[in-house]
């Protein structure tokens, strides 16, 4: 009886303790198809592990290189949707329809216009989003007016020169000055100049792109790091009002300052009204929304006799109106008609 019974368990539980026997078992295998904790690919066939980046941070803007990896959506053409390509050592994709095509050079925008036309000629309005899946090394971001900005591989050890010479340089309104940001696990900037942010865990610098390209500081030509952003903004702008020819602004370019003299010529030079001898400055004062106010005699300065003011970034120069030479051209304008009948009203 006893052996009946425990036949009858062992029927009716046996598969349930199979079941949860083995249910450790594939939650341990689960993991093994899923990427490395570090952000990288699993090693393939001895090879080095491929990066992989979230795909907001590199889109669309990232310029693609030999040997990334490419995931394809193009809803309307199924031969190539949703699908892994892999970009050569030569920097072509093989795809099904289109063809071979050559996308390293190309960043992620321009690769998918391409797509786009070239699949014209088999879909009537075809759709078509790239995602970069795995990078064929690291990156660095080029952020600002740069003639190609963009995320770019960073492959073997590269210098700022040579990289500025892969974006195409500056844009020609771009400041003269260009600011690289570096992360600290990649170490500090070796440059005396450069400054750490112990919260951001981040070392900054500047660096004049004329002194560089002069190669008057050697040094400034660093090596770059994973990670590193090189951004530049618009040049830094001097501005012009009140009684000049013309009215406006001149960019700095890679001067960090430069003379009133020069600044009133290239306006025009005065207007006729404008009062030489009180021209001001409107100076940024640092950390606050005030102006400083600096007079300035520049009637002295063109006859030779004073010495010229530099101008710093954002500075304004207001020319005031001479309100009594105005004075008199009024009234050599109105009065002086009317003289003689006056003269001819005293004399009766």
């Amino acid at each position: 009886m006893r052996e009946k019974r425990k036949a009858l368990v062992t029927g009716l539980f046996g598969p349930l303790l199979l079941i949860f026997a083995c249910a450790p078992v594939r939650a341990q295998q689960a993991p093994q198809d899923q990427p490395a904790a570090n952000g990288q690919a699993p090693a393939q066939n001895g090879q080095q592990p491929l990066q992989q980046l979230p795909a907001e941070s590199i889109r669309p803007n990232y310029v693609l290189a030999p040997n990334d990896q490419i995931t394809i959506r193009a809803p309307e053409a199924e031969e190539i949707d949703n699908r892994p390509f892999r970009i050569d050592g030569d920097g072509n994709i093989n795809l099904p329809l289109v063809g071979r095509v050559h996308a390293a050079g190309m960043t992620v925008q321009e690769l998918e216009a391409d797509l786009v036309k070239r699949l014209r000629e088999y879909i009537r309005e075809p759709q078509v989003f790239i995602t970069p899946t795995q990078l064929h090394s690291e990156p660095v971001f080029f952020v600002g007016l740069f003639a190609r900005p963009g995320v770019y591989g960073l492959q073997g050890n590269r210098t700022l020169i040579e990289m500025l010479s892969a974006v195409g340089g500056l844009q020609p309104n771009a400041d003269r000055h260009i600011k690289i940001t570096r992360q600290a696990e990649y170490g500090m900037i070796p440059l005396p100049n450069a400054v750490y942010d112990p919260e951001k865990k981040v070392s900054t610098v500047e660096i004049n792109t004329g002194n560089l390209r002069q190669s008057l500081n050697p040094a400034e030509n660093i090596l770059l790091q994973p990670y590193d952003q090189i951004s530049v903004a618009r040049a830094e702008r001097v501005y012009v009002n009140g009684e000049v020819a013309r009215v406006g602004s001149q960019e700095l370019g890679e001067r960090d300052s430069i003379p009133i003299a020069q600044v009133i010529a290239e306006a025009g030079g005065f207007a006729r009204d404008a009062k030489k001898s009180k021209v001001r400055i409107l100076r940024p004062v640092e950390g606050t929304s005030r102006r400083a106010v600096i007079d300035v005699d520049v009637a002295q300065l063109f006859d030779g006799k004073g010495l010229d003011i530099p101008l710093l970034p954002g500075d304004i120069v207001y020319v005031p109106r001479s309100y009594q030479r105005q004075f008199w051209q009024t009234f050599a304008t109105v009065a002086l008609p009317m003289l003689p009948y006056i003269l001819f009203l005293v004399a009766q």
